[in-house]
């Protein structure tokens, strides 16, 4: 199997293609280009093994090499419903996936790469239809969804088909400026074992976001919610900024179903892409220009209630059931502080830091257990 593509990571970069002797891919519509491709493999073993880990349907929203979001089928909050702008909740348990997956950053998400671990039916190709998104990959099309997400983007939308039972290579390769590296594939599993003691709902959520974790380029810190990432902190060389990273994404995450912000004076005819900038640009309203709140208020038909310091803790303290993951051990307690602020209950991680000890004094302050896996997963 060759398929050739658009271009490499960059349009100047051409004689760009893929290829593997067994043939497990197959584009059923559109044209590819080097990091769709990546995106897509990337995705596809993540909610592959979010199916395995889990027994549920998976979905993942990918963004240059690393999820944006990831989950797992779930309950649909009225307040998560609201803040989300969706019209249809009657949903497929591998839409309803996607629809957790991508509502995690929903900013992050535009123009995603999205995967799923089952065949693709009508009820998310519907959804689907309505969301800026570059590419889907899946184990199988039904017919009727085919045919619907050939329509999107003019024809162009790429979809791709993957065999569910394909099996990468014990061993993989990489060529870095004429250097050839080798290695084991990382096969190591996280198991629920591994998170004995604590409840089901947060072992089960530490599952989700430690194997979220495992396809995201490291430094990486992960905060989930009942089987939802809602914050990843990817790529950054100090942990501390990864798990601020994170924690922040995840206080905009609770803090868009705040009753302020879903009352916001939308301007009739406003599109939800422009919906979603305008809450993202009100919960940042303290921070912003005499122009920037001007330009707010113009696309707003009322004056908006800003949230105060009293309202976001408040409003975020409401969410009781936060786990963060983090895939090297945490070396200082400054991550344990930073995630208490958001309300954090568990926190996962390899451990094996010279300062275990001192991280684990400063989770029992804050009443946070500490469930240690012993796996890394660090991902270049």
């Amino acid at each position: 199997m060759k398929i050739d593509l658009r271009y490499g990571c960059n349009p100047h970069q051409g004689q760009a293609s893929v290829s593997h002797d067994a043939g497990p891919l197959r584009v059923r519509n559109g044209a590819a280009s080097y990091i769709n491709l990546l995106d897509a493999l990337g995705a596809w073993q993540l909610v592959r093994e979010l199916k395995e880990v889990t027994g549920k349907a998976a979905a993942a929203s990918f963004k240059h090499v690393s999820p944006a979001g990831a989950a797992i089928s779930g309950e649909l909050s009225e307040r998560f419903v609201r803040s989300q702008f969706l019209r249809n909740t009657d949903l497929s348990d591998v839409a309803n996936a996607y629809v957790r997956a991508r509502g995690g950053d929903r900013m992050c998400s535009f123009g995603d790469a999205a995967a799923v671990s089952e065949v693709v039916d009508e009820s998310l190709a519907n959804v689907l239809a309505s969301e800026v998104s570059d590419l889907l990959i899946a184990p199988g099309f039904e017919p009727a969804a085919l045919e619907t997400l050939k329509k999107k983007k003019k024809g162009a939308y790429l979809l791709l088909e993957i065999d569910p039972d394909y099996e990468g290579p014990e061993l993989e390769h990489r060529e870095v400026f004429g250097f050839s590296f080798t290695q084991e594939r990382n096969r190591e599993r996280f198991t629920r074992a591994m998170f004995d003691g604590l409840p089901d709902a947060a072992a089960e959520s530490l599952l989700v976001a430690s194997v979220a974790l495992k396809y995201t380029q490291s430094n990486s810190v992960a905060v989930a919610c009942e089987g939802q990432v809602i914050g990843i902190g990817a790529g950054q060389q100090s942990r501390i900024h990864c798990t601020r990273l994170a924690c922040d994404k995840a206080d905009k995450w609770m803090l868009q179903s705040h009753p302020n912000v879903l009352g916001l004076p939308f301007k009739s005819g406003t599109r939800k892409v422009d919906k979603a900038n305008i809450v993202d640009q009100f919960l940042l309203y303290d921070e912003l220009s005499d122009r920037e709140r001007a330009d707010l208020g113009a696309r707003l038909d009322g004056t908006p209630s800003p949230l105060t310091r009293e309202d976001r803790r408040a409003w975020i303290e409401q969410f009781d059931s936060l786990v963060l993951a983090s895939d090297a051990y945490i070396p200082f307690r400054d991550n344990i502080d930073r995630a208490a602020h958001s309300n954090v209950r568990y926190v996962g991680h390899p451990g094996g830091s010279v300062r275990d000890e001192e991280v684990a004094e400063a989770a029992t302050e804050y009443g946070i257990a500490i469930a240690e896996t012993g796996i890394r997963s660090f991902l270049h």
